[in-house]
């Protein structure tokens, strides 16, 4: 999915960011330091000083803009996950009806970049809950996944920071995300383990505590 500006909520935002801080799970990043034009200005010179120093003829038609695609691309699709104004806007309703059992969505798309050598993650998670005070929209899930996602990442902290994104919103603990996803910096380089993948969870709340309850979860998305 694509940024939709209209669907954003930077007040929101910041304050996850600064709940993740008191779990120090939040991203290493500067903040405020520049605007995107700004950014993608800095990236475009920068990378076409990696292209040249690869010994690239940058005056060939396929690669006179290759640096400004790039800068494009890092601000406005790969990495908007970096800036607080862009977290989405989260719907939620009240849970007048009392449900108390868990809502699980699966198979939620995992495209982010190992934060070392900046290659694909690509993978699936599943975000499960069991409602107390609020019932969220179930694309929110998804949003919530997708913002996250899109910064450079390590696995391990992009799970800890989807369940604490939502543990903040829906005022619970009662939240387990799981994540299966291949690594391109295993499989394109390095060891270049072809068919290995990595799972990642965090389980909270009774999700946590409750053996026959983390027992039917894991049964459920099998």
């Amino acid at each position: 999915m694509s940024l939709d500006k209209n669907k954003t909520d930077k007040e929101l935002g910041l304050m996850i960011s600064d709940y993740l801080k008191t779990k120090g799970v939040e991203t290493p990043k500067i903040e405020g330091h520049k605007t995107d034009k700004e950014k993608i200005a800095v990236i475009d010179k920068s990378f076409k000083v990696i292209l040249e120093t690869l010994g690239l003829d940058l005056s060939d038609d396929s690669l006179k803009d290759t640096s400004r695609r790039v800068s494009s691309m890092f601000i406005n699709e790969v990495f908007w996950g970096l800036e607080a104004s862009n977290f989405p806007k989260i719907t939620d309703i009240d849970n007048k009806m009392g449900y108390d059992s868990m809502v699980i969505e699966r198979n939620i798309n995992v495209q982010s970049k190992c934060e070392h050598h900046f290659v694909e993650i690509d993978g699936l998670a599943t975000v499960a809950y069991i409602p107390k005070n609020k019932v969220l929209g179930l694309s929110k899930l998804n949003r919530v996944v997708e913002y996250f996602s899109k910064r450079p990442q390590v696995q391990e902290r992009l799970t800890e920071q989807i369940y604490y994104s939502l543990e903040y919103i829906l005022e619970t603990s009662d939240i387990a995300v799981l994540i299966n996803a291949k690594h391109f910096c295993v499989k394109s380089r390095g060891v270049e383990d072809t068919g290995s993948d990595t799972f990642t969870s965090k389980l909270g709340g009774k999700f946590k505590t409750d053996s026959m309850l983390r027992t039917e979860f894991f049964t459920m998305i099998k």
